[in-house]
């Protein structure tokens, strides 16, 4: 008799992992250090499908705390600034819709986003004075605020233990953004992402190892006249489940701007942003009412920034079904 679906590997509610679409994380050299791509969310389970039809929730509290160095200049709300300290408390809330598992052979997902955070941004604005000298005076900058929304949408595909994955998201640029402000979480321009993700995951041995490579479209800013260049992501992640309850892990990802910074805005150049990250992940499964759900924490140090702020990504995330259509008893 074949297993009932719930009781398989929880990893398979590990959807947001292959299409949630998070930003608002500082990435230099985009404008106001903000990525559509959630640096960190192509994880374990990256190209893991939903297992049947219905409705998914996935929420990711995060902190990421980062800073630049003091000799490095950074264009931020259309302000030239440097000796940045940023920290950003946010809270990402995604809906998920699983219409139908046999969709041209795979699952169709689709859904989308809303975040809401709480920028804080320390900085030195950058002041010519005479003689071309420049001088800094130490500002600071927060607010609580809501993002853009993020439309998304995944066509997975499973063969014996792989899992492949096309994913894409579209930023909708009507969140509040305050002009000429250093904290944001807002984006104020069209932005889309594609991704392709394989997962290998063997119910068997407990392991899962999964890849995401990726590509961001962004584009202009009308107030600040600042068209970001686009970027290529990638992740890399292993995982073995160390009981019914318990997986850990590690994974790491790269991030690397690949057409410049444009427009009257852009004060600074082409400026392209790159960064590096490694880290680990645990996760923790469980039976809330009567859904299976996952608890995940992931922390990620970064390191080698080019033209960005660097620092510590701290995520904590609950997955769960929120309604299934289960299959017809025999």
């Amino acid at each position: 008799m074949p297993r009932d679906p719930l009781h398989q590997n929880s990893c398979l509610f590990l959807i947001a992992a292959a299409v949630l679409p998070l930003g608002a994380v500082p990435a230099m050299a985009d404008e106001n250090g903000a990525s559509l791509y959630l640096l960190g969310s192509g994880g374990p389970g990256a190209a893991v499908s939903p297992p049947l039809p219905g409705v998914y929730l996935d929420n990711i509290i995060m902190v990421y705390d980062a800073s630049s160095h003091a000799s490095r200049d950074l264009t931020i709300g259309g302000n030239v600034v440097a000796d940045v300290d940023s920290t950003v408390a946010a809270n990402f809330t995604t809906l998920l819709w699983v219409p139908s598992t046999n969709v041209l052979g795979g699952t169709l997902t689709v859904g989308g986003t809303l975040p809401v955070g709480a920028p804080m941004i320390d900085a030195s604005a950058v002041l010519t004075g005479p003689r071309g000298r420049q001088l800094g005076v130490r500002t600071h900058d927060s607010a609580l605020m809501v993002g853009d929304p993020i439309a998304t949408a995944m066509m997975g595909w499973k063969s014996g233990n792989m899992h492949y994955a096309v994913s894409g998201m579209l930023n909708v640029p009507v969140g509040h953004y305050r002009v000429g402000r250093l904290a944001n979480i807002a984006f104020h321009r069209w932005a889309g992402d594609v991704s392709v993700a394989a997962t290998w995951l063997d119910p068997k041995t407990g392991w899962d190892v999964s890849g995401k490579v990726g590509f961001t479209f962004n584009g202009h800013n009308e107030d600040t006249d600042y068209n970001s260049g686009n970027d290529f992501h990638a992740e890399l992640a292993a995982e073995k489940k160390l009981s019914s309850k318990f997986s850990l892990g590690a994974q790491g990802y790269y991030f690397q701007q690949v057409s410049d910074d444009t427009g009257a805005g852009a004060k600074l150049g082409a400026y392209r942003g790159r960064v590096l990250a490694a880290g680990g992940t645990l996760a923790y499964d469980t039976v809330l009412g009567r859904s299976p759900a996952t608890i995940r924490l992931q922390v990620l140090q970064e390191f080698d920034a080019k033209n960005r702020v660097e620092g510590t990504n701290f995520m904590l995330s609950l997955s769960l079904p929120l309604h299934m259509k289960m299959p017809a008893k025999e």
